[in-house]
Parts: C-alpha cells; structure tokens; sequence
C-alpha cells in the first residue's frame, strides 16, 4: 500500500461529513480534487470504502474501520510534531473551532498570522451549520465557535469580530418591477438556506418583522448553493456581502436596495462561559484581541463601502 498523509485526512473528512463537497469546503479543496484523492485512496483496498445510494454517500462497515485506524495513525503523526516543537520551545497543542458556513470567509484572516507564527499547532476547522456548531459548543467538542447569531439557550462568553451585512441580492442584469419594497418579494422566487442555518434565521426573522408574504421559494443547503442558484438566475437571496466579494466587484450581482436592508449581526468568536482554556486556545485568544482591529483594517476595508 502507498497511500499519504493527505489521503488519509481527506478520507477522515468524507467520513465525517459524509459528502465530497463538504469536505472539499472543510479542507478548502476543489471537489474535483477530493474526489480523485479519495478514488486515488480506494484503490489500494479490495473492498469498497463508501458507496452512492441515490444521491446520498455511505460508509461502508469497512470504510469505517480503515476511518479509525486513519484517525489513529492521524494523531500519531500530530503527537510526533508536537513532540519535536515542544523540544525546540515552540507553542504546541491542537485547536479545534467549528465555523458557520459563511464564517468560512472570515475566520482565516484571524488565523494565518498565528498559524504561521506557531508551526507547532495544529487546527481543525469544521465548516457547517449553525445547529451544528453550536451542539458542538454545547457538548465541549470545540475551544471556539464562529456565529452570526447568539445562541439563545447557551451561557458563553464572546469576542466580536466583524459586523455581518445581508443585502437582497439578485444576478446583474435582473429587473424588478418598480413596486413598494413590500410587495418585491411576491413577484420575487426566493432562495432560502436549509433549516438550522443561521442565514436562513436572520432572514426569516427580517420576513416576519416586515410581515412580508412570501409567493414563490426554494431552499438550498450551502451558501454556495445559493449564491450559484442566484448567479444562474434562478432566484433572489438575502445573503451575507462577506462571501459574495469577487461576485459584485466582477459585476455578476447586484445589491437590490430595500427599505430595512442590509440586515447587520456581528460575527463573534465564542466559547463556553467558565472554559478552562488549554495554552494554545488561551494564546490564540490573547493574539485576536491584541490583533483583531489590524486584521479588520488590513483584510475587511472594502466591507466599509457597502
């Protein structure tokens, strides 16, 4: 057998995920390129490690068992790097953080300095849903977590980050009837993120405050998605600016000024209240606070003109 280090961490992702396109978005990959790893990684087995049923991707009992003994040989090789950093006085340790979907677009700006700064660390970052994120949190799986959104019934302490915008967006070219901001969205096919996504909370919280009757919808599960539905023309989204950027600077979409709109939150780093940080977490949070208004200045200047 020849497989690598890289082919066991995809395959670990797939697993956990249970998708290709999610573990391309977790280790920020092309699907292309996870999906040639894994089939590279398959075919040192005789027997089959997942299988398609549909649309939907299995594990089989086999595939779990080598997923066990690739996280078992995954750890071996992060305890021999933290053992040769430890040796040559370097901060060492594993930080785990689980991130919103569309906080996959601010959360590494507040990391690549300190990664780079500490080669002893280790991170992994798991990009999903809110619900998940914050059952994460709750379970004391993470150091962190990235929302948008507060979770209500979760005692936890907070670092903000960055203010959060939702526009209602459309693709350019796209014309609207000229009607009170009101009725827009019932001539409007309306694009929603799945249940349990922090987007989807805040624009459903914005639909019902407004009382706006919504006529035509559709619900994507990633902010990808959506935005790639939106750029296809097949629908409107209220959508988050940070990860649509490359978007309206190529003049693919374009912001649709409504009354109430944008929608602002605020990204916040949080954990939960009384958390005994481990010293890599407890660094990594003294380096945001110390850091976090030249990171905005640096990296998010061009959020200040929407």
């Amino acid at each position: 057998m020849n497989y690598t280090l890289n082919q066991l961490e995809i395959f670990l992702s797939v697993v956990k995920n249970k998708s290709v396109s999610k573990a391309a978005e977790e280790l920020f990959l092309t699907q292309p390129a996870v999906s040639i790893q894994l089939k590279n990684f398959q075919r040192q087995f005789d027997l089959p490690l997942t299988e398609m049923i549909g649309r939907t991707l299995y594990i089989t009992d086999f595939g779990k068992e080598i997923a066990v003994s690739a996280q078992e040989i995954m750890d071996q090789v992060m305890a021999i790097q933290s053992k040769m950093h430890a040796y040559q006085g370097q901060l060492t340790g594993r930080l785990k953080i689980s991130v919103v979907s569309t906080g996959k677009y601010v959360m590494p700006y507040f990391l690549s300095s300190f990664m780079r700064e500490n080669q002893g660390v280790t991170l992994e970052m798991d990009v999903t849903n809110k619900s998940t994120v914050v059952q994460s949190l709750q379970n004391n799986e993470v150091d962190f977590a990235l929302v948008s959104i507060l979770p209500e019934k979760l005692s936890v302490e907070k670092i903000d980050l960055l203010q959060n915008k939702l526009f209602l967006i459309g693709k350019t070219g796209q014309k609207i009837k000229n009607v009170q901001a009101k009725d827009i969205f019932n001539q409007l096919p309306l694009i929603f993120r799945e249940q349990g996504s922090g987007t989807r909370q805040t624009m459903e919280g914005f639909i019902q405050r407004k009382r706006i009757k919504v006529a035509k919808k559709m619900e994507l599960t990633s902010n990808e998605a959506v935005k790639q539905a939106v750029l296809a023309g097949l629908g409107f989204s209220i959508m988050p600016l940070i990860g649509i950027r490359n978007e309206l600077r190529n003049q693919e979409l374009q912001i649709i000024p409504i009354p109430g709109l944008p929608i602002k939150t605020t990204w916040s780093l949080i954990w939960l209240k009384g958390k005994k940080h481990a010293p890599v977490a407890a660094e990594l949070l003294k380096y945001i606070k110390k850091e976090k208004s030249k990171i905005v200045h640096e990296q998010f200047d061009w959020y200040e003109k929407y």
